[in-house]
């Protein structure tokens, strides 16, 4: 039996790949900017490949641009144990959210081959297309395709802004790959990632071993009234989407104070139309996203904000409308995989806390069909989605390590 609890993970060599990696859609306040199917995510998609064909992967690109790099074991008819994350960034991302989760596993190649270990299954690191959904919605589209939680043919339809489809997009960049995006054995999944919260960092925990991921429900809001003059229209006779607005988000706060402290309200987009400073607007449309861990209280929280919309409208004389954008119901993750986690981190001696994420990640779709876990790692001040976000070197290098030990004791009868 071979011993591998002295093996780790070079810490500066990830370090330096996040760097190199980062300078990539680089920003002046030292974010990235690399969205999904844009010229500098080919970019970054290109820089990984390179570095996983240097370290002697195979590389695998399915239809939905998502990459398969694999690092061969003792038996190949075993299936892989599996990594990754996503490199695509929101317009004002940071250097860690994502892609961590990918150079880490790169890092576990480099490592094993530094070592040279040879692991029973094969070793495998995954990059997922469009995770952020920032560009083309809904999130986690590469995942959930391959997961067969979309259909392909929905997915390249999917249009960015300036009405560019995703499938042409995919075509554009080179990355349109031959493999189907279909699941298939997996021995196991793991993926660590910034916690993209305070908590770690507030409880000085290094590791956050994770057992599921909550769920969350994306909606469009339409409230329509009748546009009219702004100066000789009385407020008390206008139908204005706005008077309604402001009821139903004050409630929709108040429902998430009434689940504290998991449940979760956010407003992230609106839009008007005709869209002119001096008219009171026809139509409005807010994005509505709303979080729990618990499916059944998620459950009950949407069916509460429909009573909100459809009161509040009736009140202020609007008509209103409800379209879900998306719907991820609460994951819990596989107990098998969690132990792994628990174990490693036991093994190594880092701090930890038990957790669930409240962010979504590709994981949730690959549980869905593949034994799965996350690792968490901290960040400062649980700043993400900000080009400010940061993480501590020392922080990032215990993640994979806990990522490294967890995937031999998957990959490994012996590990």
């Amino acid at each position: 039996m071979t011993d591998y609890r002295q093996l780790r993970i070079n810490g500066q060599r990830l370090w330096d790949s996040l760097m190199e990696m980062a300078q990539i859609g680089a920003t002046q306040k030292g974010g990235c900017n690399r969205q999904a199917l844009t010229d500098l995510d080919k970019q970054g998609r290109d820089l990984f490949v390179k570095w996983c064909e240097d370290v002697g992967c195979s590389v695998t690109v399915d239809e939905m641009g998502n990459i398969f790099a694999q690092r061969p074991g003792k038996s190949p008819e075993l299936p892989p144990v599996l990594t990754g994350s996503h490199l695509d960034t929101q317009p004002t991302g940071g250097k860690f959210d994502g892609v961590y989760g990918v150079l880490s596993g790169l890092e576990v190649i480099r490592s094993l081959n530094d070592a040279n270990v040879e692991t029973e299954a094969p070793i495998e690191v995954a990059v997922w297309t469009n995770e952020e959904g920032a560009r083309f919605s809904p999130a986690m589209i590469g995942s959930g395709v391959w997961a067969g939680e979309f259909d392909l043919d929905y997915a390249y339809a999917r249009q960015d802004k300036e009405g560019k489809t995703f499938g042409a997009e995919l075509e554009r960049i080179g990355y349109r790959g031959q493999a189907p995006a279909k699941p298939r054995p997996l021995a196991a999944a793991f993926e660590v990632h910034i916690e993209q919260g305070p908590i770690l960092e507030a409880e000085e925990k290094t590791i956050g071993v994770l057992s599921g991921v909550q769920g969350m429900n994306w909606y469009d809001l339409t409230l329509i009234g009748q546009p009219c003059h702004a100066g000789p229209s009385p407020m008390e006779g206008r139908r204005d989407p706005f008077m309604g607005l402001h009821r139903i988000l004050d409630q929709l706060y108040k429902l998430a104070e009434e689940h504290a402290p998991w449940a979760r309200a956010t407003f992230g987009d609106i839009r008007v139309e005709p869209g002119s400073r001096n008219t009171v607007p026809e139509k409005l449309v807010l994005a509505v996203d709303l979080r729990h861990p618990d499916q059944k209280t998620l459950d009950a929280m949407d069916q509460r904000f429909r009573e909100i919309a459809a009161s509040v409208a009736g009140e202020t004389g609007l008509e209103h409308d409800i379209r879900e954008e998306w719907r991820s119901p609460a994951v819990a993750f596989d107990t098998k995989c969690v132990e792994a986690v628990r174990s490693a981190v036991a093994d190594l001696g880092y701090s930890n806390k038990e957790m669930v994420s409240g962010a979504g990640h590709d994981s949730v779709y690959i549980s869905r069909v593949a034994p799965t876990s996350m690792i968490f790692v901290p960040c400062e001040k649980g700043l993400s989605h900000n080009e400010a976000e940061n993480a501590e070197p020392k922080d990032l290098e215990a993640g994979a390590n806990v990522l490294l030990h967890a995937m031999l004791k998957m990959a490994n009868k012996s590990g």
